[in-house]
């Protein structure tokens, strides 16, 4: 497909136009700017010209099919539940319709990178991709207001059901069950006036990060704000950045980052996730390949310092990235150690269901080329419903304090929980 290139567009005029794309022609969007850990670009798909909607009973050699069958980016998520089938663990709990995936291939694709300032738009003979090159260099109105989220809350356990959860969690490492354990809470909100588009694109001028991300699927919008990287595989490099470790902070404090990576506690968390992706990775990557040349790096986000590592390996020559998706999903950092144990458990103590949260939001290029992240800071919205889902946990360690816990927790659901007053489901 022909290849339209712009060199003059910048941050700014970009990300006007990006809104542009989502609102007047209802493109999905991965937005990741400039000046987060290893990842400065962005792409956005317009015009769907094919979807695979998934199931829990979708077998991964489809899933495969369709996004090796023609050349060209693959944008979609995965949710956590499809990993739960896949490894045969799944309680009866309340869903929502949303499809356990959903991947589309599109007419038009523009890709931006912010380091440099390179626009791209990708389409077909015939297709007038000019038409979006004159949209980004038109004017655009770039005021962003704040969304209306005013009103009550309902969480799926209180203040004192989730610390109950942590004490529980706490007895089955004890046991030997788990010895890390990722333990979360949904929030649930009626919106019925809710403009979806317009909180995504305050919470991405508020509150940046890495792995920005919106995603239509029938009537539902997924709101994906994630600070983490979950698989890259960039030509058969792999590149994994799990994120363990977090500090209340207004900025990148020495001081609070040197008591952040001296915690034993947090140091005990990131290390043991970084050994689960290790052993998850290394089986679709070639011997020996396998490192951890960064550990215990910090970024700030949300108002917090997280600590994460970078995980790396060659992927071996008769895997694709798929295989190594598949393989490794869900990530470690959000279901715990050892992964299949530590699952089970989650699906038994939370009393709701994950659905996107906690799964994977992607871009595939090719068999050797992926990037994906962890939809956690991530929201669901029913526009037939007018209800807008959020979730957000911590991982659970031998010496972790139920009450501290509970409010890491709250910390990392505080952009979508402003000005709400938060009760108990049953309350």
């Amino acid at each position: 497909m022909p290849s339209i290139r712009s060199q003059s567009l910048d941050p700014v005029r970009f990300d006007a136009f990006a809104r542009r794309l989502a609102r007047d022609l209802e493109a999905d969007m991965l937005i990741s700017p400039r000046g987060w850990p290893g990842e400065s670009r962005s792409i956005i798909g317009v015009d769907p010209a094919d979807e695979l909607v998934m199931t829990a009973e979708t077998p991964v050699e489809e899933v495969k099919r369709f996004a090796f069958a023609e050349a060209g980016p693959v944008l979609g998520y995965i949710g956590y539940d499809y990993g739960l089938s896949l490894r045969g663990k799944c309680l009866p709990k309340e869903r929502s319709a949303l499809p356990a995936g959903h991947l589309k291939r599109y007419r038009m694709t523009v890709v931006y990178d912010h380091a440099c300032g390179t626009l791209v738009v990708t389409a077909p003979t015939g297709v007038d991709a000019e038409r979006l090159l004159a949209l980004a260099e038109s004017d655009i109105d770039s005021a962003v207001t704040a969304p209306d989220l005013n009103g009550p809350v309902r969480a799926s356990v209180d203040r004192a059901g989730y610390e109950e959860g942590v004490r529980e969690t706490l007895a089955r490492i004890r046991e030997g069950w788990t010895y890390q354990l990722n333990l979360s809470i949904r929030f649930e909100r009626d919106c019925p006036d809710l403009d979806p588009l317009g909180l995504f694109l305050y919470m991405q001028q508020r509150y940046p990060a890495p792995f920005y991300g919106w995603f239509r699927s029938g009537p539902y919008r997924v709101l994906s704000a994630s600070p983490e990287r979950f698989l890259k595989v960039d030509g058969g490099q792999v590149l994994s950045q799990p994120i363990k470790g977090t500090m209340e902070a207004e900025g990148h404090d020495p001081l609070l980052v040197r008591r952040l990576v001296t915690s034993a506690k947090e140091d005990a968390e990131l290390s043991m996730i970084v050994d689960l992706i290790r052993n998850d990775i290394s089986a679709d990557c070639e011997f020996g390949s396998v490192e951890v040349p960064r550990h215990k790096s910090v970024f700030h986000v949300d108002r917090l310092l997280q600590m994460y590592s970078d995980v790396t390996g060659t992927l071996r020559g008769d895997r694709d990235c798929l295989d190594l998706f598949f393989n490794a999903f869900p990530g470690g950092s959000i279901t715990g150690c050892p992964k299949q144990s530590s699952m089970r458990i989650i699906d038994e103590l939370e009393p709701h269901s994950r659905e996107v949260y906690c799964g994977s939001l992607v871009c595939i290029h090719g068999p050797r080329d992926m990037d994906s992240s962890i939809a956690i800071r991530t929201a669901l919205f029913d526009t037939d419903t007018g209800r807008l889902d959020t979730w957000a946990g911590s991982g659970i360690v031998v010496d972790s304090n139920p009450a501290s816990e509970y409010l890491e927790t709250m910390a990392k659901a505080e952009k979508f929980l402003k000005g709400a007053a938060v009760s108990g489901k049953y309350l």
